[in-house]
């Protein structure tokens, strides 16, 4: 009974603003003093309106997706009805995204992911799930900073992860910088790889004299990760179109993270894969033509 103007109104003030569908009718009562009093069962359908009129082009964007050299994935916890469940997003470099809710993680989680089919480079956190998808891997090198200062907290006594942590941050500040269109000077990145192997072996050693204690094995244990994946936390320097982190993936996941923190949990599973295909639909309109996502919307709904 009401145009796509009122339901895109209350449609972006519950999921892209996240506001409670009581707050959404009630401000927009008041808006119009009192003249619209929308119920709760039309505002909570309006995800599952949008998500239905909007699938061809969703399927486009997967498409898309599958063709770009680079794509970030990552997952987060989301809450149904008190039980855990995953959200998913497949993300690449230019700005297109794809949400995904899924009840488990793992590779049930990847399955009907853009992740599941991609054959291009993925850049990720230590997921190990993801190393079975795509033909190469980055690491996430913002983790791998955390994780050296908390080792440099945890184990002062020790030098390479001091060594480490610098030698990362210089790294990815040469890289930053990097104009050139083939990408970082051969050399250079010989160089890199040199100080990496020997920062390592510093590490082999001063875990033989002084063993990590049974209160944090986390430093020890990143030290066999960084040598055991060496190259996936370098391959950036090698090719320019890979990122060192994996900070658009957290970007994405962080919008739904809000929404997550507005609701509590939600009632059904129904209602998180709604909530993503909405959410995956806004990333594309603003990826597309971001000074019109209202009159878009408001199309959309008719």
């Amino acid at each position: 009974n009401y145009d796509g103007s009122i339901r895109a109104f209350l449609f972006l003030l519950n999921n892209d603003c996240c506001t409670s569908i009581d707050k959404s009718r009630v401000f927009l009562s008041d808006l119009t003093g009192g003249k619209l009093n929308i119920s709760k069962g039309m505002i909570s359908r309006l995800n599952r309106e949008f998500a239905l009129k909007t699938e061809p082009e969703r399927r486009s964007a997967y498409a898309d997706m599958l063709l770009s050299p680079v794509m970030h994935t990552d997952c987060t916890n989301a809450r149904e009805n008190g039980k855990s469940c995953q959200v998913y997003v497949c993300a690449t470099p230019d700005g297109k995204a794809l949400y995904f809710a899924r009840e488990k993680k793992g590779h049930e989680g990847v399955k009907g992911t853009v992740t599941e089919d991609y054959q291009g480079i993925l850049v990720h956190d230590h997921d190990i799930t993801f190393y079975n998808y795509g033909a190469d891997h980055q690491e996430c090198l913002a983790h791998i900073l955390r994780y050296l200062k908390a080792s440099i907290e945890n184990e002062p006594d020790r030098t390479w992860n001091k060594k480490m942590h610098a030698l990362v941050q210089e790294m990815v500040h040469f890289r930053n910088g990097c104009r050139q269109p083939h990408g970082p000077d051969p050399e250079i990145v010989s160089g890199f790889e040199k100080r990496y192997r020997e920062i390592l072996e510093t590490a082999r050693k001063e875990y033989e004299n002084i063993p990590a204690n049974d209160y944090y094995k986390d430093g020890y244990n990143l030290f066999l990760r960084m040598e055991k994946y060496m190259h996936n936390h370098l391959l950036f320097l090698h090719d320019i179109r890979v990122p060192a982190t994996n900070n658009e993936a957290e970007r994405l996941l962080r919008n739904y993270k809000r929404k997550q923190a507005q609701a509590v949990t939600f009632r059904s599973f129904e209602s998180i894969d709604y909530l993503c295909q909405c959410m995956s639909m806004l990333v594309l309109m603003r990826f597309e033509d971001p000074a019109n996502i209202y009159d878009r919307v408001s199309r959309i709904f008719g």
